[in-house]
């Protein structure tokens, strides 16, 4: 195998760990976030969990965090809670950075 050969092959797998661990780090984040949203909604103990865990999942509906948000937001406007968006999306900001220091 030649040197270009080999510096591609590690090239292709530091971008599959880098990728892996970003997809670990959002995960992580929108656990915080559903815990969040579900303390704000009033939820506790495995309700809160479930709560997270649905946070997690709604992750995976389009690329990006926008899914994310727009289930929160809809969420606490269904239950009546009145928070500011930017409000949301800075609580999301700071748990990102809170899960890549649990991370890396």
């Amino acid at each position: 195998m030649s040197k270009f050969d080999e510096r591609e092959k590690g090239f292709e797998k530091k971008f599959v760990r880098d990728e892996e661990l970003q997809f670990k780090v959002n995960a992580k984040r929108n656990k915080y976030l559903g815990e969040w949203a579900a303390e704000k909604l009033g939820k506790s103990g495995s309700a809160k969990e479930a709560y997270a865990l649905e946070v997690i999942k709604s992750d995976f509906a389009e690329p990006g965090d926008e899914d994310v948000f727009r289930k929160i937001q809809s969420d606490f406007k269904k239950a009546s809670i009145n928070i500011l968006d930017s409000e949301i999306r800075e609580e999301m900001s700071s748990l990102l950075e809170r899960a890549k220091k649990d991370l890396l």
